[in-house]
Parts: structure tokens; sequence; C-alpha cells
């Protein structure tokens, strides 16, 4: 594999000259056919065909010709522009960057922001994300983090039903419109996430199968057979994947990507696929200077995917920690259904603050097993955590975000929960002013009884969890609708307060919590007052944040603890600067300190 450049699917060398190569195995005889020109391809090493010409250029539209009968849009394809069963668009993927000078943060300085690219904004493309940039900057937000933009069926899905990993959703702005994107966000100091999906591949406009073995009946997964990563003709696949990861870092300049549920990649060979995406990438990094992470999102509570891979491990950078989440809402008061039913609230949290996972060894309720592993020698920026994100909210049936299910006191506590934690903070997108608008599933397809399974699906996956009635149809365009961000209520009365909130939060995280050592709070649980106290070390070893978290609805007051003495009060969610319930005061503390109900504090301290 050539890692400097693509190597497979249509691209352009520095005189436009095309260089075509796919993967089809089986084929007794490929062609390249752009409606008033077909040429033939040359079976190359490892069922692959290639062919280089002059006669193909970019803007071409062009279909790949299996034996004569199959007419195919390219797997590797860059552009669809007339949807994922039309022709391939051929680009040149060469862009005029101008960020030479942006150097990829460190990890443990991310504060991820979730946006879904069409319900983000008005326009709902990449543009109106540029459009929004000064507002995240603002905010102080340092990466922003892409629901998956690979080519899916018409106008509007998640993203999670892409079927071609390479080309970019031309309804967001295409592949220009993605480098563009980055490009811009580098130059505001903004880091750019993308969400890729290697689990599964979409149903509709999924034509890989005539290509080659891209699926495995070995293996069942949630959305039929698995990706063939390990049984016969796998490589292909593989390096297919590979490729991919290689072109968003490459091509794109994507800083990271978050790949989609590895739990549900099957792969039992000698080499994972995650483990070569990681040899690849840190080949790639060698060679090009630059810095790019691997963030995996992973439910089996298994340390090994975040191990390096001289240690046995998979080499991800780090994981979304899931159970971080379900905690939090339980001690809010989430009822204990569904998957919440493994979580007990405030004990849990506590547990999640010292080792991000809650089960590491014990016994599951919902799995109905013993589950985890204890992450030793983990660190703190290994793990992202949230209060919501695109599947805590629309995995509910009526799609309901956290600031219409929680009082306004305990949203801004679970603010705290989140930002003042040693993870990773991920925001989604509106949740920084309490966005009240719905964020439901939808899809575009065209297949009806594509649509139908897809309804009754629907209402069968949280059938357990919520009985509210009709599920909202994930076909019906109102419900996209229903699920765009209102940048009106940002000027509203709570809503600016709530803005100003997180900015408040985010600023004391850069300034007193984002430092070189990594080590777990010191946590103390006060079970009969529903509360949480945080203590987290600074840069300066005689000075820490010492944090109050009481998820209960009483007021009561806290002795300061013998070893420290306060010095400032940093934030206090309960007080009338934040619209809060108590007009007490605990800025002029002694031996003796507030707490407001629902409330988050944070103090500076030093040590006694």
């Amino acid at each position: 594999m050539e890692i400097l450049k693509r190597s497979i699917g249509v691209n352009f060398n520095a005189d436009n000259g095309a260089v075509i190569k796919v993967w089809a195995p089986d084929a007794t005889q490929v062609s390249i056919d752009t409606g008033t020109l077909q040429l033939e391809l040359k079976p190359a090493l490892g069922g692959y065909w290639s062919l280089s010409t002059t006669l193909i250029k970019p803007g071409d539209l062009y279909w790949f010709i299996i034996d004569k009968e199959q007419r195919l849009a390219d797997p590797a394809s860059l552009g669809q522009p007339y949807g994922v069963h039309g022709g391939s668009l051929a680009i040149n993927a060469a862009y005029n960057w101008t960020d030479s000078s942006w150097e990829n943060i460190p990890l443990k300085n991310y504060i991820f922001y979730e946006i879904h690219t069409a319900a983000f904004s008005d326009e709902g493309t990449f543009k109106g994300i540029i459009n929004q940039i000064d507002h995240l900057v603002e905010l102080g937000i340092t990466a922003i983090e892409l629901m998956p933009v690979a080519s899916f069926p018409g106008k509007r899905n998640w993203g999670y039903d892409g079927v071609f990993a390479f080309s970019v959703q031309e309804s967001y702005g295409g592949a220009a419109g993605l480098q563009e994107l980055v490009n811009v966000c580098h130059q505001k100091g903004l880091a750019v996430v993308l969400d890729v999906v290697y689990n599964h591949v979409g149903p509709e406009g999924n034509y890989l199968s005539a290509f080659g073995p891209y699926f495995t009946d070995k293996y069942k997964t949630p959305w039929g057979n698995a990706i063939n990563f390990d049984d016969r003709g796998s490589d292909g696949v593989r390096n297919y994947f590979i490729e991919n990861v290689l072109m968003w870092f490459r091509d794109f300049h994507i800083d990271a990507v978050r790949l989609d549920a590895v739990h549900a990649i099957k792969d039992f060979g000698a080499l994972h696929i995650l483990e070569e995406i990681r040899c690849h990438t840190s080949f790639l990094l060698e060679k090009t200077g630059r810095k790019h992470y691997l963030i995996a999102e992973c439910d089996l509570n298994d340390p090994r995917y975040i191990t390096a891979i001289g240690e046995n491990g998979l080499g991800m950078d780090a994981q979304w920690a899931d159970e971080f989440h379900h905690a939090l809402r339980v001690t809010a008061g989430e009822p204990a259904k569904g998957y919440y039913e493994d979580f007990s609230g405030i004990q849990h949290l506590a547990k999640s603050y010292a080792d991000a996972y809650v089960y590491t060894g014990m016994y599951s309720v919902v799995r109905e097993k013993t589950f985890g592993r204890k992450p030793f020698g983990k660190t703190d920026d290994q793990f992202v955590v949230f209060s919501q994100n695109h599947d805590q909210i629309g995995n509910r049936m009526l799609g309901e975000r956290t600031s219409t299910l929680f009082s306004f006191e305990m949203y801004k506590l679970m603010a705290g929960a989140v930002l003042f934690s040693p993870f990773l903070p991920l925001l989604f997108m509106g949740e920084e002013w309490g966005e009240t608008n719905p964020f439901l599933y939808f899809v575009d397809h065209s297949d009806p009884e594509l649509i139908k399974q897809v309804r009754n699906g629907r209402k069968e996956e949280f059938a357990a969890m919520f009985d509210q009635g009709e599920t909202p149809d994930p076909q019906d365009e109102a419900t996209f609708n229903q699920s765009r961000l209102n940048w009106k209520l940002i000027g509203e009365h709570r809503h600016a307060c709530i803005f100003n909130y997180y900015k408040k939060l985010i600023s004391l995280r850069q300034e007193y919590l984002t430092f070189t050592a990594h080590e777990a709070p010191k946590v103390t649980v006060l079970e009969a007052r529903n509360s949480l106290l945080l203590e987290r070390k600074c840069a300066d070893p005689t000075r820490l944040i010492w944090c109050v978290l009481n998820f209960s609805a009483e007021q009561f007051e806290l002795d300061i603890p013998d070893h420290m003495t306060l010095t400032d009060e940093l934030v206090n969610s309960g007080s009338s600067v934040w619209l809060g319930l108590s007009e007490l005061s605990s800025a002029n503390f002694n031996q003796q300190i507030s707490v407001s109900p629902e409330s988050f504090i944070a103090y500076s301290a030093k040590y006694v």
C-alpha cells in the first residue's frame, strides 16, 4: 500500500492523469465507463484491476462494468452527486490548504462538540458550520466532532447508514466543502474529529458484494452479516478501510477519527483490523510529522482497546465512556429502566470518576453475566464523557434533550459534573444554551419495505424503556425538521445564562485542570445526601480544586475538610449570578459552607 497517497478508486497525479484501481477478485473483466467512453482495466496482484489514462478527467461521471454485465458506482468513490444509486464523480482531491502552521493539540486539551451537519444550521451544510465557528471559539470548544459524512441515501440521515465510505455527502457540500471546513477550523484553532463506521454498511445503495467478499456469514451483527475482516478474501476488505482512515488524515487533514461501535467489528485473526489501522496510522504520522488520534466507541469495558500495541493492546488513543453517562443520569433522577437498570446512582458515579468504567468484573443484571475489567494504568485523557450525545438523546423514543428532562438547576449541575471530571468532555450541539428541540432518529430511504423495517425496528428497540405513545416516523421530513437547532434561543434569558455558565465552566477547566499529570480525583460519597465531593489536583502541587456536587433537593451545611483551606469560590451554580434558587453565598467561607439543592460548586483551595 502506498501510504502517502490514495491508491484505490480514481485518483489524479500531478499532471492530472487518472490512476484507476478497483478490487474485484472474482471478476473476469472490468471496465470504466463514462457514458461516452469505455476503457478496460488490467488485472493486477491481489484481485485488483488497474489503469492509467489521460482520457478520464476531473468532473467526469463514471461507473465500473463488471464482466460486461453489472454497471456499478465505485466503492472508493469520492463523490456521489446523484445519490447512492447514481454514478461516481471523478475528483482531484488536491486542495489549496492554508493550515501549514496548524499543529494538532494534545488530546488532553480536547473539549469535543458533537455536530450533525444538517441539523446544526439553517443551511444544513459544512458552510453552515463555518458560519458558526466563532460561536464555538467563544464558547471555548477546542475540537468539533462531525457525525458521519459518508454518502447515505437521500438527504436526511444520522450518517450511520453510509454506503460509500470515501464519498462525502453531496447535500452537505461534498469533498471540497469538508476540506474548506477543516481548513477554516484550523485557522480558528479548532481540531476536527470525524465519526467513521467500520462495523457495518447501510442497507440501501450497498453494492459492495458485487465487487468482492466484503461480508461474511460467519458472524451476525445487529445490521446483518458482518464485514469480512478475517474470512476468505478479506485482504482487500481490510485494505479498503485502512485506506479510508489514511485518506481522512492525509487528504482531508482530519485530526482524529471516532470509530463507531468497535465492539461490533468481528475479527478473530492474529492481527486485529484496529491494530493494523493503528500501525498504518503510526507510519503515516512518522512520514508526515503530523499528529492524529484514533478514538473508539466500545461498550465492552475492555482496556485492551486503548492499550498500546507493544503491550498486547489494539492501540486506540482513547474511547467513549458511556457508563459515566449512565451513572450520572441515574444519579440525577433518570428512571433505572432498560440499560440504566444496571446503575445504582451516586456510588456508581463515584466509581466512574475513579475508574472511568463502572463495571470492572461485577455481575450485570442487564447482561446477565459478570462484566468488564479494571483499566489499570490508563490515563484520564483516554476517556471521553458526556451528559448527552446523539445516541443517548436519539435512542429515546421522543428524542428529548437533557434540558427538557431535568430541572434548570440539575442541568447546570450535570454540566459541572462533566466539565470538571478528569476525563475529556464532550458536548452535544445546542447543549451549551439548553436547546429544547428534540434530536430524533431520521432517515430518507426510497425502498418502501426498508422504510417499514426501520419504522418497526425503532419501535422495538426501546419498547422496554419508554411507553409514551406513538414513535415519531423516522422517514417523515417533519421528524428531521423538529431536530434542527433553534439558534434564536441563545439570546433568551435562561438560555443566555446557560451559555455564559458553560463558557465559565470551560474557561475554569482550561485554567485550572489541564495539566500534564493524570491522576484520578479523590472522591468522597455523601450517600445520605446524594452528593459527591471531588478533589482535583492542580499543576501547582500545593493547590487543588474542590468540587461539591449535590444531586439532592435539600440544602445542607458542609464542613470543610481539615487538610485544605479554601481560597476562592470559582463557580456556584446555585447563586443568583446563574439564576440559582438560593440567595445564600458561600464566598465568605470559614469552616463550613452552604450547599444549595441540585447544585455544583467549585473552589480553589490549598493544602494545609
